[in-house]
């Protein structure tokens, strides 16, 4: 953990979240900014700044980063429409919490392309 981590004090209960879902390595929670009716946040409960410094002992945590992202959508019943799991990395791509996250964004047609 990181203290100073917003996200990793969501995880310890320290500031206050919306929580769709935790286990002993994710956490999902609704976004505070959401850009569609579904927007939520799914993170390793151990602090990794970005896909770049992920490990390989990491991948059992990435693995269930996808499964929960599909849970999350099936409790917000999105799965028959579609939904985007996009995870940004580094400044340039709009990361700005720097713990690895994925976004699960759904409910509305999304706009294609991205960028």
């Amino acid at each position: 953990m990181n203290p100073a981590c917003p996200f990793c004090k969501i995880i310890s209960g320290e500031l206050p979240a919306s929580i769709v879902y935790k286990d002993e390595l994710v956490t999902a929670f609704r976004d505070i900014h959401p850009v569609a009716p579904t927007h939520i946040l799914v993170v390793p409960n151990k602090h990794i700044q970005s896909v770049s410094q992920v490990e390989t002992e990491d991948e059992h945590i990435l693995g269930r980063l996808f499964s929960v992202a599909r849970k999350v959508a099936e409790i917000d019943q999105i799965t028959a429409g579609g939904y985007r799991a996009i995870v940004n990395t580094g400044p340039h791509s709009g990361q700005t919490v720097f713990h690895l996250h994925m976004h699960v964004i759904g409910g509305q047609h999304l706009k294609f392309p991205m960028g």
